[in-house]
């Protein structure tokens, strides 16, 4: 029997691919926000795809906010575009 693969929706542009695919950002429970490559922490999470299409789609929109339902910090913003260029070396 096969394993079930998780599914998530990206927040850029809507569409659902596999967990691994996908970059979480994560609203920790002491109210901070990061990048979540592991998947691991604790708190509510989005996600996003690894491309700069859909993180230009998700600053403009404020998508992050509303689902986080907190600000985001300019820095998780910048963290994501370097390991985009970077090619997700994370």
């Amino acid at each position: 029997m096969q394993k079930k693969i998780p599914q998530r929706q990206c927040m850029g542009c809507r569409e659902r691919k596999a967990k691994r695919e996908l970059i979480r950002i994560v609203r920790m429970t002491d109210g901070n926000v990061t990048v979540d490559f592991g998947g691991k922490l604790n708190g509510r999470g989005a996600y996003i795809c690894p491309n700069a299409e859909c993180l230009k789609k998700v600053q403009r929109s404020k998508a992050l906010e509303r689902s986080l339902e907190t600000a985001i910090p300019e820095e998780v913003y910048d963290r994501l575009a370097r390991e985009m260029e970077a090619g997700l070396n994370g």
